[in-house]
Order: structure tokens, then sequence, then C-alpha cells
């Protein structure tokens, strides 16, 4: 057995007793026994997710990994109430997650934070990076005074200054900066509304090692704070660097 492997047993076991452990607690961001199909071209279903479960504890970072075609973004966006499963069911601190435009669901879905692979594709090209950012931490605080949100306030400045953000980049528009840079604004943007729970699709991916550790940095702060994240990735070496426990997805 290679090395990897070993590292990959060992870190799902922790997982496993992470997850009993904080079982009694009622607050983890949960999947239980997913499935998910999608229509192929000849009209038959193909398989990504079957009945899989895995849970997140504030505090912990949990890795997902796996092939690509594994289901990994889809359990992500699942999680994130983005997808609805064919089967199985989601909850955030016990409440469950669905994608419905109800107003039980939006108060749910406002605890859980996603950053995605493509900056490009999640920013929006109008707003400059500084606009985008304090967007969402006005949301972020309107959704607290109105019930939706339970997260912590967040102080915007310091949030800049943690991902890197010199003040200079604030005022540009997504196609005057680099894809680090971009990711980085992603990121505070996330945080910036405030969530329990975060998941990070391939955050890393399209990044360099300088950027990537920066992001990475500021992940960790906000488990140490209390946060939940869900890290999918098939960059091994960083899930075992960085997470309290991985889950593979085959």
């Amino acid at each position: 057995m290679n090395e990897e492997a070993v590292v990959s047993k060992a870190l799902v076991s922790e997982q496993a007793s992470v997850s009993c452990d904080a079982q009694a607690s009622g607050k983890a961001l949960v999947a239980e026994n997913v499935s998910k199909s999608f229509g192929a071209k000849d009209g038959s279903a193909r398989v990504v997710l079957s009945d899989v479960s895995i849970r997140v504890d504030p505090g912990q970072i949990v890795g997902l990994r796996g092939p690509s075609g594994a289901g990994k973004s889809t359990l992500g966006r699942i999680l994130a109430g983005l997808e609805v499963p064919d089967l199985g069911q989601c909850f955030c601190d016990g409440v469950p997650v669905g994608a419905v435009r109800s107003r039980a669901g939006q108060r749910v879905r406002g605890q859980i934070g996603m950053v995605f692979q493509s900056p490009r594709r999640s920013c929006d090209p109008r707003m400059t990076l500084g606009r985008t950012i304090r967007s969402a931490a006005r949301q972020g605080r309107q959704g607290r005074r109105d019930g939706q949100r339970t997260g912590k306030s967040v102080d915007i400045d310091e949030l800049i200054r943690n991902v890197g953000l010199t003040p200079d980049l604030l005022d540009r528009f997504p196609s005057q900066v680099s894809d680090g840079q971009l990711q980085r604004a992603a990121v505070a943007r996330t945080l910036a509304a405030g969530p329990r729970y975060l998941i990070c699709d391939e955050m890393t991916a399209m990044l360099d090692a300088a950027n990537s550790a920066a992001i990475v940095e500021v992940i960790r702060d906000f488990a140490v704070s209390g946060g939940g994240v869900l890290m999918i990735s098939h960059e091994h070496r960083l899930l075992a660097a960085v997470c309290d426990g991985v889950v593979a997805l085959e």
C-alpha cells in the first residue's frame, strides 16, 4: 500500500470519529443517503451520486476527493441548496436544506456560502471588487436583521486585508485583475455575508502556489472561529495538509 493510500485511510477514520463525537449537538451540515442522476444524451439516466452521506461539524474542515465525474461538485451544490437530490436529504443545523424559494429555504441557505472554481463565472463583471464584497456584507447584515442569517458579523476591512487585496484592487473590475486576485475577492465576498458553513469547490485549482496558500489560510481562520468547511479538491496533498478528515467519492 502506498503512502497516499495510508494517509487517506487514516483521515477517513478521523472524520468518522469526529462526526460521532459531535452527533449529539445537532449543529452540523449533513447529507444523508443522497442520490442524484442526470439525463444522458441517449435518454438514459446517468447516476452521479448513489446513497452518499457526509457530515461537516462547526470548527471542522472536511475534505471531499475523487476523480472527475465522481459527483463532488454535485454533492456540494446539493448541500448548498443549488440542486435537489433524487433521494436523501440535507440538513443545516437540523433544518432541511431545499432548493425552493420559500422563506424557510432562504433562511437555511443563507447559512451556507459557496466558493466556486472559476471566479469569473461567479463574480458580476459590472461591479468592482470592493463593491462586490461590501454588497455581500450588506446582504448579510440585512439577513441577520430579518432572522434569515445567524452567522457572525464580519469586520470587512480586516477581511479584505486577510485575503490580501490591496486598496487599489478594490476599485478595479473583474476584467482588470488576475484570476488569483479575483478568487481572493470571491472568497472575501462569500465570507462577508457571514455564513456558518462554507463549501469550497476546487477553489485553488486555477491558482498559483502563493495565491492558494493565502486563500487556504483564510479558510483555516474561518474554521478556527467556529465555521464548518467542506473542501472539495482532487489535490490529495492539499486535503491531507489542511483537513481534519477526508471522504472519498469513487
